[in-house]
C-alpha cells in the first residue's frame, strides 16, 4: 500500500474529468433518496455484488492511478481511510484535512470520517453509512459509499435538455445510439446485455475503431468483449465488467452499468465540446465563404459591365461623318441594333448588380460582418457614373446620324442639280468661243455685216439670259462647299472652268461687237422681220429651256404641305401654257410672214434667219418636249404626294401606339410607388403583389416591340418629326428601362425586408408598425427621411430624443448608426436594421475565438493538423490558407493564430 502522505508530497492533484468540486445540493439529495434500497435490503444479489465489486474497483483505480497507486480489494483497501481520502482529492481537485498517521482503529475511523464529512459537504445525503462499517470491511456499506461518490462526481453533473443525473445520462445514450439498428436503450440493465449499445457509443464518436456492420445481435459475448477491449486500448477506459457476467445474469446490475457508461460519457464529453465548437466555426466560415463568393461575383459582373461601357462609349462618341448615305444608314442600323439587342441586357445586368450589392450588404449586416467595399473603380456609384457617361455619349447620337443622312441627301440633291445645270450650260457654250472669234465680217457683204450685227445683238441677249444660270451654278457650288461635300474639289474645278469660260465669252462678245460696230456704217440692209423674229424667239427659246430644266428638276420634301406646295406651283405653271402657246404661234407667224414677203417680192433668201439660230423647227421641237415633260412631272409629284400620305399614316400609327404606351408606363410607375407605401397585407403579400405587377409589365413588352417596329418604319422612311404625339421613342425607351429597374429594385427592397425580419426575429406586426411609422413621416414618398422627420418618427416610437443635451446626444448616436456616410437621409432598410440590431442574437468574434480555443485544447494557437481533424476538408483548408502564423512565446512549429483570424472575420482587424 502506498503511503498517503508520501503520495501527497510527490503528486500534485488537479481537477479530473470526474467532477469540478462544485457543491450540488438539492438535486443530489433527491436522487440519493431513490437509493434507499441499500438501507432496506442489506443483502446484495451475489451476481450484482460481483459486478459492482469489479466495476467500482476499476472506476476507483482509473482515478487512483493518477496519484500513482491503486486498490486490489475494495472492502479491504479503503479500511484505513488513506486511499479513500486520496481518491476524493483526485476526483474533486480539492485538499482534504491532513490524515492521521497512527494505525490504530481510532485513527482509521477518524480518517474515514474526514472522507465522509467531505462527501457530505458536497450535498450528498449518506444513508446508514458509518465510518465503523467501512473500517470493519463491510462490503455492502463500502460499495454503497463508492456508489454515492460515483453518483456525485461522475453522474450528477450530466445534463441533457434540462434533465440531470440518471435521466440525463440515459437521454444522452438514446440520442447517440438512435441511428443504429438493433439498439434501443431504455434502461441501464437489459438494454446493454447484447453489447451493441456499447459498440454503438464508440462507433458514433470514433467510427474508425469499430466495424459496427459486422457485429451480430446473437453474439453478445463477442460484442461486449470487442467494446470493452477497444475502450481500454484506445479510450483509456479500464475494463470494468466481464462479458460472461453480464450475459450470464438475467438482469445486469444497474449501478455497474451506469458507472461503466458514465466513463464513456466523460471520455466523449471533450469530443462533444469540440463538435459544438466545430459546428459554430463551420457556420461562421460558411457564411464568410458565401459572402466571398457573392463579392467575387459582384467584382466579375462589375468588371464585365464596366468593360462593355468603356468599349461602347468611344463608338458612340465617334461623330466622324461618312461620305455616302449608304454608309451613314449602316451606322444608323448599327445603332438600332445596339438599342434593341445589345443595351437592354446590360440595363438588366446593371439593375441585377445593384440588387446583388444590396442583398450582399444586407447579409453582411445580418451576420455582423463589415460592409463590402468593392475594389477601386467598381463601386455602384462608379458604375452609375460610367452609365451616365454612356447615356451622355448616346444622347444626340441618333439625332446626329439622322442629320448627317439629311445633310448627305441634300448634298446629293445639290450635286445632281449642279451637274444638270453645268451640263446644260456647257452644252450651250459649246462652240460659242469659236463663233465669237470667227472673222467672217472681214469678207462679208454689207447686208451680211448688218445681219452679223443683228445676230450678235441676239447672242448678247441670249448671253445675258444665261447669266442667271451661271450665278445659280456658282451658288450651288458654294453651298456644296459650305456643307462639306466630299467631291467639292471636282465641283470647284468644274465651276471655275465655267466661270473662266463665261468671262472669256464676255470679253470675246465685247470684242466682236466693237468689230461689227466699226463696220456697221458700211451695212445698209437689215431684215427687220428676221430681227423681230430673232428677238422674240431667243427669250421664248430660253423660257422653254428653263421650263424643261424646271420640269426635270429633282425635288425633296418631308411633309404633305411641302409636296402640295410643289403641286400648286406646277398647276400655276400649267396655267401659263396657253399664253406661251400663243406666243409660239406669234413667233412662227413672223417667220411665215418673212417668207411670204420674200416670195411676193421675189427675194431670194439664203435659207436661214441671219439673226438667230433658233429656227421654227427648234421652237416646235422644244415646245413638244415641254408638252411631254408636263405629264411626267404630274406623275412624279403625285407619286411623292402618295409617299408623303403614307408617311403621315406612319406618323399617326406611331403616335396612336405611343400615346397608349407612354401613359401606361407612367401609371405603372405610380402604382408601384403606391404599393410600396400602402403596405397592404404581409411582406409576402406585398412581394407577391409586386411580382404580379412585374409579370404584367413583362407581358406588356410586345406593345413596346410593336412600337419599336413602327419607329423603325418611320426612320426607314426618313421621317424626322411627328406633330401627333409628344412621346419620342427615346422617351418611351427611357421610361421602360426606369419601370423595369424600379419594379426590380422595389421587389429587392421587400425581399431584403423579409430577410431582415426573419434574421432579426421581427414579427409581421412589428414590421408593419415600423413601415407605417416610416411612411407617416415620409411626406414626399421619396423612400427616405430627413433628420427632423426621422427624429419625429423616433419620438413616435417612444425614443427620448427631445431637444435637450441628452436627447441630442442620443439622436446623434442613432444618426451615426443609420447614416454612417452623413448623406442626411435615412432609408427604410437602415431604419429596420437599427430597430432590430440591439436585440439580435448573432455570433460574435469572441464566440468564434472561444470555439477555436476548444478545438485547440485551450492553447492560444491551433495547428493545421487539428483543423483538418476537427473541420470539414474545404473549411479546414479555408482557415489554413487565411490564418497568419502564431507569434506568441509559446508557439510551436506550424502554430496558427486563430484569434486574429476570428477578429478579422468581423472587421476588427485586417487578415
Amino acid at each position: 500500500m502506498v503511503d498517503y502522505h508520501a503520495a501527497n508530497q510527490s503528486y500534485q492533484y488537479g481537477p479530473s474529468s470526474g467532477g469540478n468540486g462544485a457543491g450540488g445540493g438539492g438535486s443530489m439529495g433527491d436522487y440519493m433518496a431513490q437509493e434507499d434500497d441499500w438501507d432496506r435490503d442489506l443483502l446484495l444479489d451475489p451476481a450484482w455484488e460481483k459486478q459492482q465489486r469489479k466495476t467500482f474497483t476499476a472506476w476507483c483505480n482509473s482515478h487512483l492511478r493518477k496519484a500513482g497507486t491503486q486498490i486490489e480489494n475494495i472492502d479491504e483497501d479503503f479500511r484505513d481511510g488513506l486511499k479513500l481520502m486520496l481518491l476524493l482529492e483526485v476526483i474533486s481537485g480539492e485538499r482534504l484535512p491532513k490524515p492521521e498517521r497512527g494505525k490504530m482503529r481510532v485513527h482509521k475511523i477518524n480518517n474515514v470520517n474526514k472522507a465522509l464529512d467531505f462527501i457530505a459537504s458536497k450535498g450528498v445525503k449518506l444513508v446508514s453509512i458509518g465510518a465503523e462499517e467501512i473500517v470493519d470491511g463491510n462490503a455492502k456499506m463500502t460499495l454503497g459509499m463508492i456508489w454515492t461518490i460515483i453518483l456525485r462526481f461522475a453522474i450528477q453533473d450530466i445534463s441533457v435538455e434540462e434533465t440531470s443525473a440518471k435521466e440525463g445520462l440515459l437521454l444522452w445514450c438514446q440520442r447517440k445510439t438512435a441511428p443504429y439498428k438493433n439498439v434501443n436503450v431504455q434502461n441501464f440493465h437489459i438494454s446493454w446485455k447484447d453489447g451493441l449499445a456499447f459498440n454503438a457509443l464508440i462507433h458514433r464518436h470514433r467510427p474508425e475503431l469499430i466495424e459496427y456492420d459486422k457485429l451480430r445481435k446473437d453474439d453478445p459475448v463477442t460484442n461486449l468483449n470487442n467494446a470493452f477491449e477497444v475502450a481500454e486500448k484506445y479510450l483509456d477506459i479500464p475494463k470494468m465488467l466481464d462479458a460472461e457476467d453480464i450475459v450470464g445474469t438475467l438482469r445486469p446490475d444497474e449501478k455497474a452499468i451506469m458507472t461503466y457508461v458514465s466513463c464513456f460519457y466523460h471520455a466523449f464529453s471533450g469530443a462533444q465540446k469540440a463538435e459544438t465548437a466545430a459546428n459554430r466555426i463551420c457556420k461562421v466560415l460558411a457564411v464568410n465563404q458565401e459572402n466571398e463568393h457573392l463579392m467575387e461575383d459582384y467584382e466579375r459582373l462589375a468588371s464585365d459591365l464596366l468593360e462593355w461601357i468603356r468599349r461602347t462609349i468611344p463608338w458612340l462618341e465617334d461623330r466622324v461623318p461618312q461620305k455616302t448615305i449608304q454608309e451613314m444608314q449602316q451606322k444608323l442600323e448599327d445603332f438600332r441594333d445596339y438599342r434593341r439587342v445589345h443595351k437592354p441586357p446590360k440595363v438588366q445586368e446593371k439593375c441585377q448588380l445593384e440588387i446583388n450589392f444590396n442583398t450582399l450588404q444586407t447579409k453582411l449586416r445580418l451576420s455582423n460582418r463589415p460592409a463590402f467595399m468593392p475594389s477601386e473603380g467598381r463601386m455602384v456609384s462608379d458604375i452609375n457614373n460610367c452609365w451616365q457617361h454612356l447615356e451622355q455619349a448616346e444622347k444626340g447620337y441618333e439625332e446626329w446620324l439622322l442629320n448627317e443622312i439629311r445633310r448627305l441627301e441634300r448634298l446629293d440633291h445639290l450635286a445632281e442639280k449642279f451637274r444638270q445645270k453645268a451640263s446644260i450650260h456647257e452644252a450651250w457654250t459649246d462652240g460659242k468661243e469659236a463663233m465669237l472669234k470667227h472673222r467672217d465680217y472681214e469678207t462679208a457683204t454689207l447686208s451680211d455685216i448688218k445681219a452679223l450685227i443683228r445676230k450678235h445683238e441676239a447672242f448678247e441677249s441670249d448671253l445675258a439670259a444665261h447669266q442667271d444660270r451661271v450665278e445659280q451654278i456658282a451658288a450651288i457650288a458654294q453651298e456644296l462647299n459650305e456643307l462639306d461635300y466630299y467631291d467639292s474639289h471636282n465641283v470647284n474645278t468644274r465651276c471655275q472652268k465655267i466661270c473662266d469660260q463665261w468671262d472669256a465669252l464676255g470679253s470675246l462678245t465685247h470684242s466682236r461687237r466693237e468689230a461689227l460696230e466699226k463696220t456697221e456704217k458700211q451695212l445698209e440692209t437689215i431684215d427687220q422681220l428676221h430681227l423681230e423674229y430673232a428677238k422674240r424667239a431667243a427669250p421664248f427659246n430660253n423660257w422653254m429651256e428653263s421650263a424643261m430644266e424646271d420640269l426635270q428638276d429633282m425635288f425633296i420634301v418631308h411633309t404633305i404641305e411641302e409636296i402640295e406646295g410643289l403641286i400648286s406651283a406646277h398647276d400655276q405653271f400649267k396655267s401659263t401654257l396657253p399664253d406661251a402657246d400663243r406666243e409660239r404661234e406669234a413667233i412662227l407667224a413672223i417667220h411665215k410672214e418673212a417668207q411670204r414677203i420674200a416670195e411676193s417680192n421675189h427675194i431670194k433668201l439664203s435659207g436661214s434667219n441671219p439673226y438667230t439660230t433658233v429656227t421654227p423647227q427648234i421652237i416646235n421641237s422644244k415646245w413638244e418636249k415641254v408638252q411631254q415633260l408636263v405629264p411626267k412631272r404630274d406623275h412624279a409629284l403625285l407619286e411623292e404626294q402618295s409617299k408623303q400620305q403614307s408617311n403621315e399614316h406612319l406618323r399617326r400609327q406611331f403616335a396612336s401606339q405611343a400615346n397608349i404606351v407612354g401613359p401606361w408606363i407612367q401609371t405603372k410607375m405610380e402604382e408601384i410607388g403606391r404599393i410600396s407605401i400602402e403596405m397592404n397585407g404581409t411582406l409576402e403579400d406585398q412581394l407577391s403583389h409586386l411580382k404580379q405587377y412585374e409579370r404584367s409589365i413583362v407581358d406588356y413588352k410586345p406593345n413596346l416591340d410593336l412600337l419599336e417596329q413602327q419607329h423603325q418604319l418611320i426612320q426607314e422612311a426618313l421621317i424626322f418629326d411627328n406633330k401627333h404625339t409628344n412621346y419620342t421613342m427615346e422617351h418611351i425607351r427611357v421610361g421602360w428601362e426606369q419601370l423595369l429597374t424600379t419594379i426590380a429594385r422595389t421587389i429587392n427592397e421587400v425581399e431584403n425586408q423579409i430577410l431582415t425580419r426573419d434574421a432579426k426575429g421581427i414579427s409581421q406586426e412589428q414590421m408593419q408598425e415600423f413601415r407605417a411609422s416610416f411612411n407617416h413621416f415620409d411626406k414626399d414618398h421619396g423612400g427616405a427621411l430627413g433628420p427632423e422627420e426621422f427624429k419625429a418618427c423616433l419620438i413616435s416610437l417612444g425614443y427620448d430624443v427631445e431637444n435637450d443635451r441628452q436627447g441630442d446626444a442620443e439622436f446623434n448616436r442613432i444618426m451615426s448608426v443609420v447614416d454612417p456616410n452623413h448623406s442626411g437621409l435615412v432609408t427604410f432598410q437602415a431604419f429596420i436594421d437599427f430597430m432590430s440590431r440591439e436585440t439580435t442574437d448573432t455570433d460574435t468574434a469572441d464566440q468564434v475565438i472561444a470555439s477555436f480555443k476548444v478545438l485547440a485544447g485551450d492553447k492560444n494557437f491551433i495547428t493545421a493538423e487539428e483543423l483538418r481533424r476537427e473541420l470539414p476538408p474545404d473549411q479546414a483548408e479555408y482557415c489554413i490558407a487565411r490564418m497568419a502564423p502564431y507569434q506568441g512565446s509559446d508557439a510551436v512549429p506550424g502554430a496558427l493564430d486563430y484569434k486574429s483570424f476570428s477578429t478579422a472575420l468581423y472587421g476588427e482587424s485586417d487578415l
